[in-house]
Formats: C-alpha cells, sequence, structure tokens
C-alpha cells in the first residue's frame, strides 16, 4: 500500500511543478537599441513591437494578442535602459491590445513576451 501512495504522491508533485513552470512560461527576452522590431510567438500569445529613437528617448510600440482560451493572459514586458518598468496584458483568446511607452535618457530596451 505504501508503494502505491509514493507513486500518487510522486505523480502530483509532478503535476504541480509542472503547471507552475508552465504559468511562468515566457519567450526569449528581446534586448535591443534603436532602430528594432521582433515578433515573437510561444505557445499562447503572439505580439510585434517597435523601438525608435528621438530626441534622447526610446519608445517602444506594438500589440500583443492572447490566441488561448486557457484562463492566462498574454503580457509584454518591458525594461528600459534607464531603469523604468511597464507591462501591458491582453486576456482572453483572441483579444489583441495595442502599447505605447516612452522612455527618457535611453536607447535601450528589453522587451519580453510571456504568458501569466
Amino acid at each position: 500500500m505504501s508503494a502505491v501512495r509514493n507513486t500518487i504522491a510522486s505523480l502530483v508533485s509532478t503535476v504541480v511543478l509542472a503547471g507552475g513552470l508552465a504559468v511562468g512560461a515566457a519567450g526569449p527576452a528581446s534586448a535591443a537599441t534603436c532602430p528594432s522590431s521582433a515578433s515573437p510567438v510561444i505557445s499562447g500569445a503572439k505580439a510585434g513591437w517597435t523601438l525608435s529613437c528621438s530626441g534622447g528617448g526610446v519608445k517602444v510600440y506594438g500589440w500583443l494578442e492572447d490566441t488561448r482560451m486557457d484562463g492566462k493572459c498574454a503580457v509584454v514586458r518591458i525594461n528600459a535602459g534607464n531603469g523604468a518598468y511597464r507591462t501591458k496584458s491582453a486576456c482572453g483568446s483572441g483579444v489583441r491590445k495595442q502599447f505605447s511607452f516612452t522612455f527618457a535618457g535611453t536607447d535601450s530596451a528589453q522587451v519580453r513576451l510571456a504568458i501569466a
């Protein structure tokens, strides 16, 4: 009986761990300077963005879309070269959102698409 319990406990632990990893899934970060653009696609989300510079700052603009009915949201996370941080979410399969953020005093930003 204890072997069966150990097997079940091991299986439950594996499922919980895998579920936790899936919730935090993220695509590779795109660290870039102006001008640049990217169009990442991950399981459950897709996006497209552009970085452009003018007046000593960087503008990051584009769109993101939730592509799966799983109760999670597509999220774009932006870490600017000046330390500022912004996010934008799209929740619900087929929901697409636009975003535009301007950061002063830098010409770079790290942009990441994730599911949360």
